[in-house]
């Protein structure tokens, strides 16, 4: 990849997806509807949920993990993507949100079903109805290397498009999600500290 010697450096800096998740909780939520570069990410000084899981999946790589990504899919709500990578064959997984509880996972889950299913109960929409609906296989992103994914000033929606159209697995049953609970009041307080309301998503009353 095209990197230059000062975003070289500042990559090496992000020693470890802990480092990397770190970097995207200081990161500004951006409101837009757009999808930058991990490049663009650096130089903005913000992102939402779909960058901020290119930027990562970008800087594991750099560190010599795979550039992967997972999308899931939710029902009256917004989607999520997470970068994941595995150590010693477990998954773990770095993404930015707004939602405290769906970021960082560590490396302790075998499999990729496992560690989406760490997000069911703390993925809720702002009326706490739990929304997790399916989510894809994992998905390398250097199948895009030709398009420069990491440096571009391209818009990348169409990296969204592509893993839209994944297969995507569910996660519970039709008979599952008629019964499920509303997230409490203090699980909801918990995963919206921090959050700011241009960034969240308002279901229809």
């Amino acid at each position: 990849m095209n990197w230059t010697a000062d975003e070289k450096k500042f990559l090496k800096t992000l020693k470890n997806p802990d480092r990397i998740q770190a970097y995207l909780d200081s990161l500004e939520y951006n409101p837009a509807y757009e999808c930058r570069s991990p490049r663009w990410v650096m130089r903005k000084g913000s992102a939402h949920c779909f960058e901020g899981a290119l930027f990562a999946a970008a800087a594991l790589q750099f560190i010599g993990h795979r550039p992967l990504i997972i999308d899931m899919l939710a029902e009256n709500d917004d989607d999520h993507v997470i970068a994941v990578f595995k150590r010693d064959g477990f998954w773990g997984a770095v993404a930015k949100s707004n939602f405290t509880s769906l970021r960082f996972r560590e490396p302790v889950y075998k499999s990729a079903r496992e560690l989406i299913m760490s997000y069911f109960d703390f993925f809720f929409n702002t009326n706490g109805d739990k929304s997790l609906r399916s989510y894809s296989r994992p998905f390398d992103l250097t199948f895009y290397d030709a398009r420069n994914w990491q440096t571009t000033d391209e818009d990348l929606e169409y990296i969204g498009d592509k893993i839209e159209s994944l297969h995507h697995y569910p996660v519970a049953t039709a008979s599952q999600i008629r019964n499920l609970y509303k997230a409490s009041d203090t699980m909801m307080k918990a995963g919206m500290l921090g959050s700011k309301p241009e960034g969240l998503f308002k279901p229809k009353p």
